[in-house]
């Protein structure tokens, strides 16, 4: 209990840093609101007069112009008002939601592929979207809404104490019944919204997952349980869903209660009084100016109350958000990142340099190390080892995705590598776009000359549209080989001078491991060092020396 009330302030105080910054849009959308409501105060003493004037002094209407142009030029200055406050809270919302994105992308960026490894993409996605979405009602209404709910009942209340301080008395004592109960139901909405946030990361994870294992659920005959699996999970969304809607409506209703029996019974006061039926106080000097004024502004003295209230549900549901969102950015990169890194870069003439360093897992003690290397440009270095025995801990740490946890890891200044590992992304896109991903500004010749190095050349001459060819998401529409290939073809684009590669020529035939095979000796010729993570003895053949990890975590030349 007491980790989760540390954790909600935790995202409370993380709420509240990210909207001071727009401290000053959301200063003017209150500003607005205040004119608002005296707009609004105007509006109804006018309205209040012209009834009076008309009943009391029989006036003849078309002497009240005034007041009725009066009231609509009131009327046209308050829709602006409010107008104001929502675009300037839209605004705020928009740049904190902005700067939120940025942050979170730059915190994923900073735990690289070691530290993503054991987070859902979906989960991750709907953190991204949904739940940075669901900061929006905080910061648009709920913040500046927080100050008018004080700032105008107190102007509502004076125009009332001026007018008859019995009558602001009943509306006083009414009052604090309404911010208590949404403190109490807001509590419940809150817990009901984190659990629904968490509910729907775990359904995205859940169906895309079943997604992407259809073949294998359709081979072994699952599908009928698959489908029920994700229906189990869409229903138990569902009806959490239903729970917070079911609080958000019974509390709406509640606090309309409390407001309604409020102003009635200011209205039974105005009325007996105006009846001469009350004769303490200043009800005998009530008119039907005063009343009837007195009877307009008391639901606008709960009005902004009643907004609160329904803007309440966006903080409960902007907190369960952010508890997740700052558990996210919660996670520790520099246990990833492992000991501090010297300031001091590798030696001239090398690219990378390791001295003692050693990778630890946890909950799987060591997994490399301690491990001297250097790597220097045009050296081709073969990395093998049993399976689990370290060859991708290695590539990881020499691009530095992980931080030796003992040792140190020093590299040439501004040094950039190229990787491909053995399940390399694929997007939704043409040839070109997954080409360009490696070099945006690449011409065709240079795309097509990257293909044939990758042993695709007699493909895209297949193709009708050649570059312009369409492939799905993880390569759908190639074949295994065909989609390693593709990959490959992009570090051929790169002119990074450092190259780490775990199984390139995995799914390939002879003849196109001996055609990459070829591309990739042009590659360390053109003086960039490769380092290969594989078992294959053509590869083992190219490079000028192999590192052999053991079980034991150590390695031999």
């Amino acid at each position: 209990m007491a980790d989760r009330r540390n954790a909600t302030g935790d995202a409370s105080r993380w709420l509240a840093a990210h909207a001071a910054a727009e401290r000053v849009r959301l200063g003017l959308a209150v500003a607005a609101g205040m004119a608002a409501t005296l707009a609004t105060l105007g509006q109804l003493a006018l309205l209040a007069r012209f009834v009076s004037e008309l009943l009391v002094a029989e006036v003849p209407v078309f002497d009240l112009a005034p007041l009725a142009l009066g009231m609509l030029g009131l009327l046209g200055v308050r829709s602006l008002a409010l107008f104001a406050q929502e675009r300037l809270g839209v605004a705020a919302s928009l740049a904190l939601r902005h700067r939120v994105r940025a942050e979170l992308l730059d915190h994923l960026a900073r735990l690289g592929p070691a530290g993503l490894a054991s987070r859902h993409s979906a989960s991750l996605a709907s953190q991204l979207v949904e739940q940075v979405e669901a900061l929006d009602g905080y910061v648009a209404r709920y913040r500046p809404q927080r100050l008018l709910a004080i700032i105008q009942p107190l102007l509502v209340l004076a125009a009332v104490a001026w007018l008859d301080w019995l009558a602001a008395l009943f509306l006083v004592l009414s009052a604090p019944l309404i911010p208590l109960f949404m403190a109490l139901v807001g509590m419940g909405a809150e817990r009901l919204n984190r659990e629904q946030f968490e509910a729907v990361s775990r359904l995205s994870g859940h169906f895309i997952d079943r997604v992407r294992a259809v073949s294998t659920l359709q081979l072994f005959g699952r599908t009928r349980e698959a489908t029920d699996e994700v229906h189990a999970a869409a229903d138990d969304y569902r009806r959490r869903s239903l729970r917070t809607l079911r609080v958000a409506f019974l509390s709406s209703a509640v606090l309309e209660f409390f407001a309604s029996v409020a102003i009635a019974v200011v209205a039974i006061y105005v009325g007996f009084g105006l009846l001469g039926y009350i004769g303490y106080g200043p009800s005998p000097e009530l008119t039907l100016y005063s009343g009837l004024l007195v009877l307009l502004l008391a639901p606008e003295f709960f009005q902004p109350l009643r907004v609160l209230s329904q803007h309440y549900h966006d903080r409960a549901a902007a907190l369960g958000a952010a508890d997740g969102l700052v558990a996210l950015l919660d996670a520790d990169v520099e246990s990833l990142r492992g000991v501090s890194e010297k300031t001091d870069p590798a030696p001239t003439g090398e690219l990378v340099r390791l001295e003692g360093a050693c990778v630890d897992y946890p909950g799987r003690g060591r997994v490399l190390g301690p491990l001297d290397l250097t790597l220097v440009p045009g050296e081709v270095v073969a990395v093998t080892a049993p399976s689990g025995g370290g060859k991708s801990t290695l590539l990881q740490l020499l691009a530095g995705f992980l931080g030796p946890n003992e040792g140190r890891r020093r590299t040439a200044p501004g040094l950039t590598f190229a990787w491909m590992d053995q399940r390399p992304l694929l997007i939704q896109g043409s040839l070109a776009d997954n080409l360009r991903l490696a070099a945006p500004e690449a011409d065709d010749a240079r795309l097509v000359a990257a293909l044939q190095h990758a042993g695709l050349g007699e493909l895209l001459a297949r193709l009708p549209e050649g570059l312009a060819t369409v492939v799905g998401e993880r390569g759908a529409g190639l074949s295994g080989g065909q989609a390693q290939r593709l990959a490959l073809a992009r570090i051929f684009l790169s002119d990074a001078p450092l190259v780490l590669l775990d199984e390139p020529t995995a799914s390939l035939d002879a003849d196109t491991e001996a055609r990459v095979i070829a591309a990739l000796g042009e590659l360390a010729e053109q003086g960039r060092c490769l380092v290969i993570a594989t078992h294959h003895p053509a590869l083992m053949a190219l490079a000028d020396r192999c590192l052999a990890l053991e079980t034991d975590t150590g390695a031999s030349p």
